[in-house]
């Protein structure tokens, strides 16, 4: 059931919201309200946006499963080149002011503007992807082991390559994409300590364009290559595209990242060489928390997903993956570990 205070801030047409909006991003709304005018779920996009085959459309897909079980109207808010910390809380202000709950920043670039955000809307539920620093009695942190997964991967890319040497192409060099790195060279190294890993960051900082510039994922992924490695991981966004296109023109192997890639259809002319993806569900995490509202039960404090709820994963669509008996036994052993505490994965 919708909660009270939902209710009486609800009643805007979708015409107002694009227009309060259109400073700060553009929006695209779906579904219908209900008689009361009540509106659901608003999710507001990291750098590269919807269509990045990726994190973004990973936070789509929960947005979409929430509208259709639940039936409401739902907003979708796209950023805008160099915008600030001021355009991002104007933007989830916007949404809540709106009639909008929960509100989702997706990515840690929206902390400062979810706890502002959060401030001036205590009856609304925010959320935010991927950033555990918040702590407010109305923000849900979603955020999950991702090093846990990339260990996973490490072990898939030591048992597959026949070089001994693989890649890890990191978008922006900070705290959070380390975790993949991290997490995927232990996997190799406790793997195969043969197995040498090279190690590249696009940029220093998001704006940069190390989330959105397939073309530099691309140079990267082919610098490897010719040092080469014969298995590249992507932990890179929209960037990670280009990654998967030079393993495709070498015919080398790439592993996806946060969504099924070998399942994009964006990228379906690459997908046989896509072995695998390291997962995080972020549409659950997206989904669990609007339902959370509509339960009226919010979420809050720190959400984390991890191998042990099933929240990170490997994709198996790859039938040359899944097939190989071999190499699904050593995952499912390291799984196995990893869960019971048996392996500590390093975050750092």
């Amino acid at each position: 059931m919708r909660r009270i205070s939902r209710i009486t801030v609800a009643g805007a047409a979708t015409a107002s919201l694009a227009l309060a909006l259109s400073a700060c991003g553009s929006t695209s709304t779906s579904g219908s309200s209900d008689s009361k005018g009540d509106k659901g779920l608003a999710i507001a996009y990291d750098v590269g946006g919807k269509g990045d085959q990726s994190f973004n459309d990973a936070a789509f897909a929960g947005l979409e499963q929430a509208k259709k079980e639940f039936g409401y109207q739902t907003a979708d808010v796209e950023p805008t080149e160099g915008e600030t910390n001021a355009d991002k809380e104007q933007r989830l202000a916007s949404l809540a002011k709106q009639g909008y709950n929960p509100v989702i920043g997706v990515g840690y670039a929206y902390a400062a503007a979810v706890k502002g955000a959060a401030a001036k809307f205590p009856d609304t539920t925010f959320g935010i992807v991927d950033d555990s620093t918040i702590n407010t009695k109305n923000v849900a942190d979603l955020v999950f082991s991702e090093e846990q997964a990339s260990y996973l991967a490490g072990v898939a890319a030591a048992k597959t390559s026949k070089s001994k040497v693989v890649g890890f192409v990191g978008g922006v060099d900070i705290p959070l994409i380390h975790k993949f790195q991290a997490g995927f060279a232990q996997g190799v190294k406790d793997t195969d300590p043969k197995v040498k890993v090279l190690s590249q960051y696009l940029t220093q900082t998001a704006e940069e364009g190390g989330f959105a510039s397939p073309d530099k994922g691309k140079t990267a992924a082919e610098g490897q290559i010719e040092k080469k490695a014969d298995v590249v991981y992507a932990a890179a966004g929209l960037s990670g595209q280009g990654v998967i296109e030079a393993a495709a023109t070498e015919k080398v192997w790439a592993i996806g990242v946060d969504s099924d890639q070998y399942q994009q259809e964006a990228l379906a002319k690459y997908k046989d060489s896509i072995l695998t993806s390291a997962m995080k569900d972020v549409a659950k995490a997206v989904y669990n928390l609007a339902k959370s509202v509509e339960d009226g039960k919010p979420q809050t404090g720190i959400v984390r997903g991890d191998l042990k709820t099933g929240e990170v994963s490997l994709s198996n669509s790859n039938p040359k993956f899944a097939d190989d008996a071999e190499l699904q036994a050593a995952i499912k052993t390291a799984k196995e570990k990893i869960i019971s505490g048996e392996i500590k994965v390093k975050s750092s």
